[in-house]
């Protein structure tokens, strides 16, 4: 970079703009997520005290991208013109982006805390914000809910440098690196690991199939070896009718625990071939931790990191649209969001934790016969865009077990709306991907894509299914009829609510007492 960087004429500048402005497993033990306990700190760290110290640590990345990124900068910030104003604005966004991915590199192999935020919040100068911005910013949680799978991207391009989740799949061919080994390796073992929880799950409820069985075999065997003496001799009487039809069913028992004690074994045998196998990639890959002789920085595999980056610029650019703001720097001008509007990590989670309490189901997928909890990853996208989208809802080479991917804006009108939008979005996928070909015909998607053919709407699907999901949860969820009588019923049977809050619903209108009734009646029909 060059040495004779104008860092003093940027910092100025901001200055007198103040005073005019004021891994893991994917599978959950969990039914929900924790309560979110604290938003934000009581003390604000202070590295946004020194804005030309920050804005001069980001640009000692990328020599040939700071170089052109700070001449355009200095343009755009000493220009009083607006039409010039706007103009450096869009020329900003291509050299902004290629400085972006040098960062991500450089903080993947040695990350600071200049690089962390500029990444986190797409902040390249604090003097952009007003001081009562960039102490609010300095009060956000900073490493909270580790545990879930919510990332902001500082945190998410570690991971993928570090090969403990894998890169984003796109259309493009993956690109060849050193680290694709350690890449696929990673990837055979989270696909195993998703595979022994999914077994575990499913061995359980074996096992307390089994159980049931055992205790009714117990009970029954215990009635049918009762008898009473017969008044003729002293010698028991022969069975009652009861007994006999204990008998009967014994044998059906003895057939069904030996069909459980079956499946039981083959379960028992794929989690040993597993863990087998998991043992010994988890032995290659400490052996090649081990052989790098410079530690954690040599590991980093930059090319995924770079091929990463390609799939957050798209993913920025869809929450955004083609109406939307696309400019990539947080400024002042364009921030509008509140400490509790704002897409933090602990107000996205609030959000998903309020969805989920609502649409119960939204976050499970069959495995074997088996439900199982499986939240999305969730990358938080320093943008300002107004939707959140699914990049995949799931990944291809491990569809039992492994998480999907939504992106959520940070700084939208709505974070509420914004989460829907990546939730609407992934339940759709998720449900038309495991309705596979005949996702047009059955379930969700197919009942739904019937009633819009029927309706000959125009344009895609999808799109009116994410506006009238939004309505399901937000206003028919309170009992405000928003949606069409078809729609409603899909809704109803293929996103069901909780049923507490189907009791109450029912007891509200004639609309959900006659839905409430469907459901009893299918229950009857599927009893017998």
């Amino acid at each position: 970079m060059s040495d004779d960087f104008d860092f003093d004429d940027i910092l100025n500048n901001f200055d007198s703009q103040d005073t005019k402005e004021a891994e893991h497993s994917n599978l959950s033990t969990d039914n929900s997520f924790p309560p979110v306990e604290k938003k934000f700190e009581k003390e604000k760290h202070h590295a946004f005290e020194t804005p030309a110290e920050h804005y001069k640590a980001i640009m000692s990345e990328g020599k040939k991208t700071s170089a052109r990124l700070h001449n355009l900068f200095q343009k755009y910030t000493q220009t009083k013109d607006p039409k010039d104003k706007t103009l450096y604005r869009m020329q900003l966004i291509n050299p902004f982006w290629e400085h972006f991915c040098a960062v991500a590199k450089g903080f993947a192999s040695n990350p600071t805390d200049a690089k962390k935020y500029f990444l986190r919040f797409a902040l390249l100068h604090p003097g952009l914000l007003s001081k009562e911005n960039r102490d609010f910013f300095a009060t956000i949680v900073d490493g909270s809910f580790q545990d879930q799978p919510v990332h902001y991207l500082d945190e998410w391009f570690r991971l993928v440098a570090l090969n403990k989740v894998n890169a984003s799949t796109t259309d493009e061919a993956p690109v060849r690196s050193k680290g694709n080994d350690s890449a696929r390796m990673q990837a055979s073992l989270d696909k195993l690991t998703g595979k022994i929880e999914g077994n575990k799950s499913i061995l359980s409820g074996k096992c307390a199939e089994r159980d049931t069985f055992e205790k009714s075999l117990l009970s029954i065997t215990k009635n049918i070896t009762r008898h009473n003496e017969s008044d003729i001799v002293p010698f028991p009487e022969s069975y009652t009718e009861e007994q006999k039809n204990g008998v009967i069913e014994l044998q059906e028992i003895i057939k069904s625990l030996q069909k459980a004690d079956r499946e039981i074994a083959g379960l028992y045998k794929e989690l040993a071939s597993a863990m087998e196998e998991t043992q010994e990639i988890m032995s290659k890959l400490e052996q090649e931790n081990a052989n790098s002789a410079e530690g954690e920085s040599s590991s980093v595999d930059l090319a995924a990191v770079e091929t990463e980056f390609g799939s957050i610029r798209q993913m920025a650019k869809m929450t955004v649209g083609r109406q939307g703001n696309a400019f990539p720097i947080l400024v002042n001008d364009f921030y509008r969001c509140q400490p509790n509007t704002m897409g933090t990590k602990e107000n996205v989670i609030s959000i998903l934790s309020w969805i989920e309490s609502i649409d119960s189901a939204v976050y499970w997928r069959p495995y074997k016969n088996t439900q199982n909890r499986i939240v999305p990853y969730v990358v938080l996208i320093p943008s300002y865009g107004d939707f959140g989208i699914c990049w995949e809802p799931y990944d291809k080479r491990n569809k039992a077990t492994s998480r999907g991917r939504i992106a959520v804006p940070m700084y939208p009108k709505n974070i509420t709306i914004a989460v829907l939008t990546a939730v609407a979005d992934f339940r759709w996928q998720v449900a038309k991907e495991i309705a596979s070909y005949y996702w047009m015909d059955e379930g969700l998607t197919g009942n739904y894509y019937q009633w819009f053919q029927a309706q000959k709407l125009k344009g895609d699907v999808k799109n009116f299914f994410i506006q009238d999901y939004i309505l399901w949860l937000t206003k028919e969820s309170e009992g405000t009829q928003k949606l069409p009588k078809e729609v409603r019923n899909t809704f109803w049977r293929y996103l069901p609510f909780p049923q507490t809050l189907k009791d109450k619903l029912k007891n509200r209108n004639l609309i959900y007492q006659e839905l409430y009734q469907k459901d009893l009646n299918r229950a009857k029909s599927d009893s017998f």
